[in-house]
């Protein structure tokens, strides 16, 4: 064969930059029943799909697959017409809730109260929300007939209900076991959390208005506008909101790595050759994680306050001549529940980071160690790299849950110490001041402002940091 013959074929002349080669674009899509192509090469069939759901699989022979569609479309209009559009209306209307009006029943006019506000604001979310669902299936329907034709065209038939079902629980079984909890998820989570949303433009506090339990309106953006005005007189303005939101992360900060910077330097301890007894020390911190947590939290609320059995033995042994103000004064609160959370938290960091310790490879100490490092050397350079890695995710959950960790401050301190006409206290973390607003001072609107600026914050922050650490990164490995 001659040297022309294997010559690339991209020869070019010299001097002159070499022609690129067009490269064909791949579609990498492993569905090929989109619901783009239904709307592009569906039938006629297909297209009717779009408006009675199912037929396209009823006309190819999928029975039991196209009745299903069809009453959930069916079950979908008799809801709206019995009460979706009415709840939907309702949401125009919220503030002529739990008022008496007067209707006719049997020829007689008789007297009634109107449904609450907040049962108008529920089920009018609740009926969005159903149509939000609604249009998912509907989608899903349109590319199951659209799969139905193509199958037909390329078999001859369309797959019978045995292939389906095969192929939800044998190809798909991953699809078919996410769907509950992918629902579970909707219904508990994302529906409480529009709800939640909804009800921060409306007036559902005390606001001057004593039947604002039964009846309240929209305001717009009104409660967004009075968290950020600092007018005095106001249970809730943007001073406080600012001072509530400093503390609370200024616990969370010290919750989350003095709890783990602690509790990883124990856990090193117990973890080195020369201690004796391994398993006696870490079965001591497993006990104390036994104990219910809330259990322990109430037991040093008793013990810390100012006739506790902490007082009573200091003065008693003539250490101090007055109680230490461990709930009283705000400085102190905040310095003792941080400690008691160290105490509450650092078991069971070291049960985490013992296993992680456990699993570094040997063969980087060994390497380490051939290089000269000393202890600290070690430990900054492959102990902590390599705990970092392995941890991030958990230290950013961390972070999250101490944010909103109610029962430590709640079961401690209560928030308090209050002063006088504010409506947080010096420990209120930014969890437990909504819960205030809502369940003692029944100010609802406002908790959720608060609550959702809780949330975006935390939503934000969490996803910077984890998609910027090296767990995202690298998921192959640590090097």
């Amino acid at each position: 064969m001659s040297d022309a013959a294997t010559a690339p074929s991209a020869v070019h002349i010299a001097g002159t930059p070499p022609k690129r080669r067009k490269t064909k674009k791949i579609d990498y899509s492993l569905n090929p029943y989109t619901f783009r192509a239904a709307c592009k090469h569906g039938d006629i069939w297909t297209y009717l799909s779009f408006v009675v759901l199912g037929l396209g699989n009823l006309v190819r022979g999928q029975i039991v697959k196209g009745l299903c569609w069809l009453l959930v479309e069916v079950s979908f209009v008799a809801f709206m017409i019995v009460s979706g559009a009415s709840n939907i209306a309702g949401l125009g209307h919220l503030d002529t809730g739990g008022r008496l009006v007067n209707v006719i029943q049997d020829g007689f006019s008789v007297s009634t109260t109107t449904a609450p506000s907040y049962v108008m604001l529920l089920y009018g979310m609740a009926s969005l929300f159903t149509i939000a669902l609604f249009i998912a299936f509907w989608w899903f329907a349109v590319r199951s007939a659209y799969r139905a034709q193509a199958l037909a065209k390329e078999r001859g038939k369309a797959p019978g209900i045995l292939e389906d079902l095969k192929d939800i629980t044998d190809r798909n079984a991953q699809n078919s076991l996410m769907s509950l909890p992918v629902l579970g998820i909707l219904i508990f989570t994302v529906l409480p959390l529009i709800y939640m949303i909804s009800m921060a433009f409306t007036s559902y506090g005390p606001n001057n208005n004593p039947n604002y339990v039964s009846t309240f309106g929209w305001v717009g953006f009104k409660n967004f506008q009075t968290l950020f005005s600092n007018q005095n007189g106001l249970s809730v303005n943007l001073n406080l909101f600012v001072q509530v939101a400093i503390w609370t992360l200024v616990w969370a900060f010290f919750a989350t790595f003095l709890n783990y910077f602690l509790g990883m330097f124990m856990a090193i301890l117990i973890n080195r050759p020369s201690i004796r007894f391994k398993g006696f020390w870490r079965s001591v911190f497993a006990m104390s994680i036994a104990v219910p947590q809330f259990v322990s939290l109430l037991v040093m609320n008793l013990m810390l306050r100012q006739s506790g059995i902490v007082n009573n033995l200091l003065m008693n042994a003539h250490w101090i001549s007055s109680p230490l103000p461990f709930w009283t004064n705000p400085w102190w609160a905040r310095v003792t529940v941080i400690i008691i959370n160290l105490w509450v938290g650092i078991p069971f960091t070291i049960m985490q980071v013992t296993g992680i310790l456990q699993n570094i490879p040997a063969e980087l100490y060994e390497a380490a160690r051939v290089d000269g490092a000393n202890a600290w050397q070690l430990f900054r350079n492959v102990t902590m790299p390599y705990m970092f890695f392995v941890m991030t995710p958990y230290l950013i959950t961390t972070f999250v849950g101490n944010v909103n960790n109610f029962n430590v401050i709640y079961l401690l301190t209560g928030g308090g110490p209050t002063p006088t006409g504010q409506s947080a206290g010096a420990t209120d973390l930014l969890i437990t001041w909504i819960y205030s607003l809502s369940i003692d001072k029944g100010n609802y609107s406002m908790a959720s402002v608060i609550g959702i600026f809780t949330f975006v914050f935390l939503a934000v922050i969490s996803l910077i940091t984890y998609r910027n650490s090296g767990s995202y990164k690298n998921e192959e490995g640590f090097q």
